[in-house]
């Protein structure tokens, strides 16, 4: 079947994603909640391409099937209730635990479960589920923003799909006889180069489309387990069950070493990461301590930023130019993990359409340098170099001058190593 999105080689996640929510946006092919923009598009159709769900040999063998809360799935957990089967949902963005359990009134009617099916419902009607339950789930129900054929698939960039299933394998809730579906409008079906999927991303086996039901046949093993050298500590504060999880793996013998971050709590003995690795004369043990004698002066200043005082001559810093219109400090950061150039720091100037990466040395910032050339993002190429040194020195909480061309400004936009700058720490997150 003709795909109606053609992807060009070289592309990334994020093109892929970006082709996919414009074409469903400019064909007006969603329903509400628009734009469909860094969700998972809730495409028309969609209530009825999820009662197929029902004609899989799957769905009636199973007791336990574990939903996405994306509204295109809506239809999916309705029929899920409806056959009187147990509906788990992850918690949000996982903060208190897992899974959610969709607990119906008694004697529910079909209009109770259809609100119990909706985002409202999942809130209204659910009891956490912990670790320690023996949760057996056979059928996965995951929103896509694009799926090939092939049964690779890309969701919105936050990679909590993907890490939801690690740590359901974690906890032995799924195994390798699990099937995996995904629910999608037939545009969103394209090809995605095999090379951009990784080993802690999840693959599905049945797409179901307002016209087909493709069987995958997808070869590539779906994860065991959490990854933990792919985490970091701050990870670890982000998701708390995942603190729980880690020590329930420790107990149990395995390997539970995080990568390698530049915090202070950070374990000495952490495995190397990419950067590490390539300049092996630069490891956390090895590289010189950059903190200031004194605490760094931090303020919140509210949304969840706060005020950093960089010390200085501690790191390499990058000027990355020409952000566009839109682009959400999210989206950067998923690009950076995609191509594991991911700063110590970020400082975000989306309204001057630039940002500064700042990294742990010389070396890391020329290995990002070099990856981070021909960046394009949204259609539009970035502008990525070494960050220029200001002329003269200014107090902290100076602004910079307004300029009156493009050569002066970017000679002058650099942060001095003594600026307040308002900066965003980078997760370790996969962006799935």
């Amino acid at each position: 079947m003709d795909q109606a999105i053609v992807i060009n080689s070289g592309a990334t996640k994020w093109d892929i994603r970006h082709k996919v929510w414009d074409y469903i946006e400019a064909n007006n092919l969603a329903d509400f909640p628009r734009p469909v923009h860094h969700r998972i598009p809730n495409f028309k159709g969609a209530h009825r391409t999820c009662n197929k769900i029902t004609s899989l040999e799957v769905f009636t063998k199973t007791s336990e099937v574990k939903v996405d809360p994306d509204k295109p799935l809506e239809g999916a957990r309705l029929a899920v209730l409806q056959a009187r089967k147990t509906l788990l949902v992850p918690t949000p963005r996982l903060r208190a635990g897992l899974f959610n359990k969709i607990v119906p009134p008694q004697n529910a009617n079909k209009e109770d479960l259809r609100v119990c099916s909706t985002s409202q419902g999942v809130k209204d009607f659910s009891v956490p589920i912990g670790l320690e339950a023996k949760v057996q789930v056979d059928l996965v129900v995951v929103g896509s923003v694009a799926v090939s054929e092939k049964g690779y698939r890309i969701g919105k960039g936050e990679g909590y799909a993907d890490m939801e299933y690690a740590m359901m394998a974690s906890m032995g809730a799924v195994n390798e006889s699990t099937v995996v579906v995904t629910i999608v409008h037939d545009c969103q079906v394209v090809d995605i180069p095999e090379g951009l999927t990784e080993s802690h991303d999840l693959t599905v086996d049945y797409i179901l489309t307002p016209t087909r039901i493709i069987k995958t046949e997808c070869q590539r093993p779906k994860p065991e387990g959490i990854i933990w050298s792919k985490l970091d500590v701050e990870m670890l504060e982000k998701i708390p069950i995942l603190k729980k999880l880690r020590s329930l793996e420790q107990k149990a013998g395995k390997d539970v070493t995080l990568k390698v971050s530049t915090a202070k709590n950070e374990k000495p003995n952490a495995k190397p990461t990419l950067d590490s690795k390539l300049n092996p004369k630069h490891t956390a043990k090895s590289r010189p301590r950059c903190e200031p004698k004194e605490e760094p002066n931090h303020q919140h200043i509210g949304d969840g930023a706060v005020v950093h005082k960089h010390p200085q001559g501690c790191t390499s810093t990058l000027y990355l130019g020409g952000i566009p219109d839109g682009l959400r400090v999210s989206e950067l950061k998923s690009v950076l993990r995609e191509r594991n150039v991911v700063p110590i720091r970020l400082t975000w100037q989306g309204a001057q359409h630039r940002a500064f990466l700042e990294y742990s040395d010389g070396p890391a910032a020329e290995h990002a340098l070099t990856a981070l050339q021909d960046l394009s993002i949204k259609g539009h190429t970035l502008k990525t170099e070494r960050a220029k040194s200001q002329r003269g020195s200014r107090r902290p909480n100076q602004t910079l001058p307004r300029t009156r061309n493009k050569e002066t400004k970017e000679a002058a936009h650099t942060p001095t190593t003594t600026a307040t700058t308002v900066s965003l720490t980078v997760s370790g997150k996969q962006g799935s």
